[in-house]
């Protein structure tokens, strides 16, 4: 399924997803990016961030709540459920 997360962030963030067997996704999301990837929809995404103790864990996401309903023509990308 097509997913989409946005760094609200100032900083650099690195999107992992770990939980699927044989199956590897990492990336680098700059500030204020839009992050459009396919997932399976029983995926995580785990979101980490650089500290100066290290890279911790910031959050766990279900790739079922960044699903994309739609791309509309301005570009606009249309989540199919709110993250309560």
């Amino acid at each position: 399924m097509l997913c989409c997360y946005v760094n609200g962030t100032s900083k650099m963030l690195m999107a992992r997803i770990a939980n699927i067997p044989d199956w590897r996704f990492e990336r680098v999301i700059f500030p204020e990016e839009r992050l459009l990837f396919e997932a399976p929809p029983h995926a995580k995404l785990e979101i980490h961030r650089n500290t100066e103790m290290g890279t911790i864990l910031s959050d766990s996401i279900p790739c079922r709540y960044l699903r994309v309903s739609k791309i509309s023509d301005s570009n606009r990308v249309v989540l199919s459920s709110k993250i309560a």
